[in-house]
């Protein structure tokens, strides 16, 4: 299509020297004095080619092709409403720091663009790419950009804790087309104290010596957000009547989930962040009275009656019935949901039942046929569990199914005696199997 060039628009922009990226990199500290400028509390600069980027390079660049440097960016957040019990007020300043993040972020970036740097600002939270649910969802990982950027390092609650605002913070991210003169390096300790404060306040015992238990976090604290909200709404479907509606879910459940649709996701816990005693600004109270710290901060928590969420059968239940008697159990359907095989293997050490592994030491392959082929070993030993691609030594038992079959039957039902009566599965023997298959079946989606 012909274009008059004397047309205003392009008439007016000939007029004008162009706005011309930076022939060099940008100062470190002229990018530092610019992102504190917008809001951020601390940041840091991650060139695209470190190597702590290697597992997530790919989809950086598939999201933004010319992104050559990430900047981390921390946000600190009120410590008391964190504390507080009231997960509404917990949750305000959630959302509010979030939005402050998102807001930081989207100025840095226009501020970038007026000094001829094409940047973009991922959300630090929601929204999301949900049309690859419940794939990878996420644009950036927040996290371990800002491990390199040395904004802290992971506590053993599975957060970022910052040398001076410990786990109060928010993070986000910005992947722009410059580099940065002088890079940021990870911080050579971990602020974590190691103190377990986070593994006797969280009330499903996701956090435990044998590792982070992320199908138990996910469906109490997460239960308002993807994998939650979609069993809430199989719930409505399956509901045969008003009156069976109510018996499945309770009007104080449906309020809850309305009003996380009303005003941002609710998360049901979070009590390893409120606990939480590391950093240089917030670790004094429990210096000077470590007693008074677990009284007026971690005992409220723990006391707390409130409606615990999990799946039938599994730790996060047996850890509720004995730690926390005082606190309802509510069973859910299934809320991480498998689409694939490899998301099947790749959810394996996610939906991992340490406690129903007990006794279980013993090497599985799996050899998945069909349109969706894969093969991996699985090892679970002492509670623990390793799983690698290929299939490595000798099995104590095998599984062989049409992967596609699988994920049907999975997606079906999860009755492990008609899982194994089905003919695509074939395990031997069969104790080992029944006991394979209950460490991971309690998260599997119906």
């Amino acid at each position: 299509m012909a274009v008059s060039s004397e047309h205003p628009t392009i008439a007016s922009v000939r007029a004008k020297p162009p706005a011309l990226p930076p022939s060099s990199p940008i100062p470190r500290d002229d990018l530092r004095a610019l992102c504190q400028s917008a809001g951020a509390d601390d940041c840091g600069f991650v060139a695209i080619d470190r190597p702590e980027l290697d597992d997530q390079r790919d989809d950086i660049l598939r999201f933004f092709p010319r992104t050559r440097t990430l900047i981390s960016l921390a946000f600190r957040m009120n410590r008391e409403p964190v504390l507080n019990p009231a997960r509404s007020v917990a949750n305000l300043e959630f959302h509010q720091t979030t939005d402050h993040a998102n807001a930081a972020a989207r100025l840095i970036v226009a501020n970038l663009a007026l000094r001829g740097v094409r940047a973009v600002n991922p959300s630090a939270g929601f929204p999301m790419e949900m049309a690859q649910f419940p794939g990878k969802v996420w644009v950036v990982s927040h996290k371990p950009v800002a491990v390199a950027a040395g904004l802290g390092q992971m506590g053993i609650h599975r957060n970022v804790i910052h040398p001076r605002f410990g786990s109060f913070i928010v993070l986000g991210t910005i992947l722009l087309d410059a580099d940065v003169a002088e890079q940021s390096r990870p911080i050579d300790y971990n602020p974590c104290l190691g103190c377990n404060l986070c593994v006797a306040a969280c009330p499903v015992g996701a956090i435990s010596e044998h590792g982070f238990n992320f199908a138990s976090c996910y469906t109490h604290n997460y239960r308002e957000f993807m994998g939650g909200f979609t069993d809430w709404v199989e719930q409505i479907a399956d509901s045969r009547s008003a009156a069976d509606h109510r018996a499945r879910i309770s009007d104080a459940d449906n309020a809850s989930m309305w009003q996380s649709l009303a005003y941002g996701p609710n998360y049901k816990a979070a009590y390893c962040l409120s606990v939480c005693p590391a950093g240089e600004d917030v670790i004094r109270p429990f210096l000077d009275d470590k007693p008074g710290f677990v009284r007026d901060i971690v005992k409220p928590l723990q006391s707390k009656r409130e409606t615990i969420y999990v799946q039938q059968g599994s730790d996060a239940e047996a850890h509720v019935a004995k730690r926390f008697p005082h606190k309802a159990i509510a069973h859910t359907g299934g809320v991480l949901r498998i689409s694939t095989i490899q998301g099947l293997i790749d959810g394996m050490p996610h939906v991992f039942q340490p406690g129903q592994s007990e006794g279980l030491n013993a090497t599985f392959h799996f050899r998945f046929t069909g349109a969706q082929s894969a093969n991996c070993t699985v090892t679970i030993r002492d509670r623990r569990i390793e799983v690698r691609p290929g299939l490595v030594g000798t099995p104590d038992a095998t599984v062989r199914a049409v992967g596609t079959e699988w994920l049907k039957y999975l997606r079906r039902d999860r009755s492990l005696l008609r899982m194994l009566a089905t003919r695509t599965l074939r395990l031997s023997p069969l104790p080992r199997a029944a006991q394979l298959l209950t460490a991971f079946g309690k998260c599997f989606p119906r």
